[in-house]
């Protein structure tokens, strides 16, 4: 572990010392064609990096802030669009808001009604801090993993995978709020309350990925679809597209952590996932209010949904390759080293 965490180093060493390399020379180029020239070399750099690292959990994030959100930016970047335009006047705001999962908020932040009525109103602490215990439950099951039934290991996964990424991604967040004084969007917006598939992938889960993938992909191809479908479904061929691609920074992901040839199944996942998005949009665009199902049967639909077809889907390659057993032993080391420290410092105390 001690040679991991040496390669995790140098990996973000050679990370930020690009973008500090993007923020003084690319920068300064024009948009368009040469800054992305300029910027490429950087971009494949981004796709390599991971594959220093052997640790599902290190590999895994940084493959997802290098390989997706950074790279996605950059890409934006070139030509003037996305988070990093314009640049922040501080190198180290531009190197944060370029690799890191977050999302600076906007003055004034927008917040519609719906999202106002929907958000939990505990504070974000007491928050955590439950879920962080049900995390830790959840890895304590795990001992009684070879007597659960299949559906119900399964279902655990399914609360394992959000709580784990949530955590993560908001630990990764930490900086950026702490030191360079941030006030940060949500990246998660507590999922299990969703009323529609659109509410959860469009508004309530890891909100990083829809925010680059709506200037990346949804975007650029909605304004093309328009002239081709009319603006009124043009929505619809972008919201395939963009769970496309959405599938396919997944399987890279799953490819940095197992290093197996892929089986795409992640990939249809999300393509499933985009179709049925775009056949929700369709229908509330043509039946529109005169018919509304209530979100008492909507939301639990949504969620058994999402998690049949991750079933079918999502987990298979991750059972398949081991993977989860992997993310249990380096969970289950991260917490025997936690609660070490914490006996430590209880005797520690007990002692003085």
């Amino acid at each position: 572990m001690e040679e991991e965490i040496k390669n995790f180093v140098k990996v973000w060493i050679l990370a930020i010392s690009s973008l500090c390399y993007c923020y003084y020379v690319s920068a300064k180029i024009p948009r368009g064609l040469l800054r992305l020239l300029s910027i490429l070399p950087v971009v494949y750099l981004f796709i390599l990096l991971p594959f220093s690292l052997s640790s599902t959990t290190l590999c895994s994030t940084t493959a997802f802030s290098l390989l997706w959100l950074g790279n996605f930016k950059l890409l934006l970047f070139s030509f003037d669009q996305g988070p990093l335009s314009p640049p922040p006047s501080k190198l180290f705001h531009f190197i944060s808001i370029a690799c890191l999962p977050i999302k600076v908020k906007e003055d004034p932040p927008s917040k519609s009604p719906q999202a106002l009525a929907t958000r939990i109103r505990v504070p974000m602490p007491i928050l955590y801090g439950v879920k962080i215990v049900v995390l830790v439950l959840i890895y304590h099951l795990y001992n009684y993993k070879k007597i659960l039934p299949e559906n119900v290991l399964l279902t655990i996964y399914c609360a394992h995978l959000y709580l784990q990424i949530e955590l993560v991604l908001a630990l990764c967040a930490t900086p950026a709020r702490a030191f360079l004084g941030f006030e940060l969007e949500p990246q998660f917006n507590e999922p299990y309350l969703t009323t529609s598939l659109q509410d959860f992938w469009g508004r309530r889960w890891n909100l990083m990925v829809t925010r680059i993938l709506h200037p990346a992909v949804y975007d650029p191809i909605r304004r093309i679809s328009a002239g081709i479908v009319g603006p009124r479904w043009a929505a619809l061929p972008a919201v395939v597209a963009a769970f496309t691609v959405s599938g396919l920074m997944h399987e890279a992901i799953y490819y940095y952590t197992g290093r197996v040839h892929p089986t795409w199944e992640v990939t249809w996942f999300f393509v499933l996932q985009g179709f049925c998005l775009a056949i929700e949009v369709a229908v509330k665009k043509t039946v529109r209010e005169r018919w509304h199902l209530s979100p008492v049967v909507s939301g639990p639909a949504t969620i058994v949904f999402v998690a049949v077809t991750s079933f079918w889907l999502f987990f298979p390659q991750i059972v398949r390759n081991g993977i989860d057993e992997k993310v249990i032993r380096e969970g289950t080391v991260l917490i025997d080293f936690v609660k070490g420290i914490l006996t430590k410092l209880r005797f520690g105390i007990l002692d003085s």
